[in-house]
């Protein structure tokens, strides 16, 4: 992946260079030139993205070989790159359709599009820095709603960790219970050893996890059909995996800021106190010396 992005990166600031430099008069000041670039060069980096979009699917796929995974990844893509051309064409359609003597404004109206979709891209990024940034650290400049906001925060959290919890020892369970119903000789056995190494490596790597409550739901014991349902159980084990620690490691980072919160809540309140007292020790000796000149 960084062998593809070594080359495509340079590509495609060439490609917008190269661009600059045929259509771009003598007399444009150095700024235009740079504006315009930088906005090409967003505008081109979708060839950059779209393979990000592939290794990401590659990595969530559960199929047992390298082709395999890139198929699934493919499809994946595939599908969703062909919705959006789809709606996008539909509507292409529809404004052919409604207005039948376009005069050669198809490109204007390309143009009118790309720039309304950064400026609506624009302003919110500006609303939402206009607007979260400060009220983000108005909340967190008050130490009694940050601890009230991080205590939800956490106890909301440790709901959701313990539903990730069900659900990765409910795939367990179902992972257990398929290899120990499938015989050495059944041709799906090899696929079954890769799933069983990946759960003993995954029990082993955290020893501190206890599967607790696991359950078999009605359709759990159909994955040993064909290659595509054991690479669909092995996709469901990672899945569940990483879910639970996600929530694993957000609620532990939070209650570290909310150990934290409280603390300088703590000190915070014996400060003001340790303030009031001295303020009301000084206001008595300057009433004491005042009576007695």
């Amino acid at each position: 992946m960084w062998v593809f992005y070594l080359i495509s990166l340079p590509l495609t600031m060439g490609m917008v260079a190269f661009t600059l430099h045929y259509f771009a008069g003598p007399d444009v000041p150095r700024y235009v030139r740079f504006t315009v670039g930088y906005a090409w060069f967003c505008s081109l980096s979708i060839i950059i993205l779209v393979p990000a979009d592939i290794w990401a699917g590659y990595e969530d796929a559960g199929d047992f070989t390298v082709a395999e995974r890139l198929k699934t990844s493919a499809h994946v893509n595939l599908v969703y790159y062909l919705c959006v051309g789809s709606i996008a064409l539909c509507g292409v359609i529809l404004l052919i359709v409604l207005h039948k003597n376009w005069g050669g404004s198809i490109r204007g109206f390309a143009m009118a599009c790309s720039n309304t979709f950064g400026l609506v891209t624009g302003a919110f990024l500006l609303g939402f820095g206009l607007i979260e940034i400060p009220r983000g650290i108005w909340k967190n400049a008050d130490w009694t709603t940050r601890q009230k906001f991080l205590s939800h925060i956490v106890a909301k959290m440790a709901v959701k960790l313990d539903d990730a919890h069900q659900d990765f020892s409910n795939a367990i369970v179902v992972a257990q219970a398929t290899s120990r119903q499938m015989s050495k000789r059944d041709p799906l056995r090899p696929y079954m050893s890769v799933i069983d190494k990946m759960l003993a490596q995954m029990l082993t790597e955290d020893s501190s996890f206890k599967p607790q409550g696991g359950r078999l739901g009605e359709n759990d014991m159909d994955y040993d059909t064909d290659e595509k349902t054991m690479a669909a159980l092995r996709r469901q084990l990672k899945k569940a995996r990483e879910q639970y620690y996600r929530y694993k490691r957000y609620i532990l980072s939070n209650r570290n800021n909310y150990h934290d919160c409280l603390w300088n809540f703590v000190q915070f309140q014996m400060l003001l106190c340790c303030s009031m007292d001295g303020h009301l020790h000084v206001t008595l000796l300057f009433s004491q010396n005042v009576v007695f000149v």
